[in-house]
């Protein structure tokens, strides 16, 4: 049996590369017969710039940048044929900062910025800026400072960083400066800026965020979302994808970005359909498959090309709680859950390798032929 094996990573434990070398470790071991095509992906968060040099070569360009915590932090981008491909989570990722230090209102996407100026001065015509796994809730103010528009207050004083500030913004001290640089969002995510689907109130507690900075966050995020269109012209509140990595999705739209799935732009890219028309059945996974894989991630993404070709799509996650109905209806035939697999998170999280080549060589046991 042929079978395409592409996860993105799973937050935190493994990369898309070491989940699927997992996986096919798991298989070969149950299923030594079947044939193995390994397509390690991401979705626009971690990995997204080193999935893509795997699968389109390149140059990897070397940067030092702002953190998420205002120290400066390594990150790379990806050059390729005139195009830039910037991983906001290499300058801004929630893995930057430690869960002891988190400060979800002051946390600055600043390096965002910073690498997409790289790119405009390296003769970049376009950027594609993978979004999602930030620490940041800024709605991309630290990005746009970097890029010569700073956020000020009604004394023309430059705004401290972080979303926490937001709330006391009177416009942007100067313009963006691209360069003529277009611009890419690729998002792993398809949420607004605003509301209970929104960048503070969905992912503000996953960085650190109490009920009452949830509330402050959002309160920064409406008014950040006046001044953007005051700005620029445009309205970018409720558009899909504007509350990815903190907000930073709505001040890249407000620029002019043209939204693309992040899933499916890595899809394209990578040549995973031609992949897919090849294989009999495809294993893919994340670190967790739960309702927010189902607004526009690359789970949802892979199993839905595999739908389209009637061959049947499996999870192997680190958790589950997408309900088997849920999970049908976006293309999925099982899922499966490493913890249940081995009777705890705990213990799936001591071993994430080990569990999930485990968990990998009893799902071969049930489906291979």
């Amino acid at each position: 049996m042929r079978v395409l094996v592409a996860p993105d990573c799973f937050g935190g434990t493994l990369t898309a590369r070491a989940a699927a070398h997992a996986v096919a470790e798991g298989w070969r071991a149950a299923a030594p017969a079947d044939e193995l095509l390994l397509r390690p992906l991401a979705d626009g968060g971690p990995g997204f710039v080193d999935v893509l040099h795997s699968a389109l070569g390149g140059t990897l360009r070397e940067r030092t940048v702002t953190g998420p915590l205002g120290e400066p932090v390594r990150a790379v981008w990806l050059e390729h044929e005139g195009t830039a491909y910037v991983e906001s989570a290499q300058a801004c990722g929630l893995h930057l900062a430690p869960a002891d230090r988190r400060r979800p209102e002051e946390a600055t996407s600043r390096g965002v910025g910073e690498l997409l100026a790289a790119a405009r001065d390296a003769g970049a015509r376009t950027a594609v800026v993978g979004l999602g796994g930030s620490a940041t809730t800024d709605g991309g103010a630290g990005a746009l400072a970097a890029l010569g528009a700073t956020p000020v207050d009604a004394a023309g004083r430059p705004l401290p960083a972080g979303g926490g500030s937001l709330a006391r913004c009177a416009g942007l001290a100067g313009r963006p400066d691209l360069g003529g640089l277009q611009l890419v969002a690729a998002a792993d995510v398809e949420n607004p800026l605003l509301g209970r689907h929104g960048a503070a109130h969905v992912f503000g507690p996953q960085k650190g965020a109490d009920d009452a900075a949830v509330r402050r966050l959002e309160a920064g995020m409406a008014h950040w979302a006046e001044v953007l269109a005051a700005a620029t012209g445009r309205e970018v509140r409720d558009e899909p994808g504007a509350g990815a990595a903190g907000g930073l999705g709505a001040a890249l739209l407000a620029l002019g970005a043209r939204r693309e799935s992040g899933a499916d732009l890595v899809r394209r890219l990578t040549g995973l359909d031609a992949a897919m028309d090849r294989a009999d059945l495809v294993v893919t996974g994340e670190g967790s498959f739960d309702w927010q894989s189902l607004r526009g991630k690359l789970v949802t993404a892979v199993a839905r090309g595999a739908a389209e070709r009637g061959v049947p799509c499996l999870v192997l996650a680190g958790q589950v709680s997408v309900g088997r109905r849920e999970a049908a209806a976006a293309g999925v035939a099982t899922a499966y859950s490493v913890a249940e697999h081995v009777g705890s998170v705990a213990a799936s999280l001591a071993d994430p390798t080990g569990t999930l080549t485990a968990l990998a060589a009893d799902v071969a046991a049930q489906w291979s032929r």
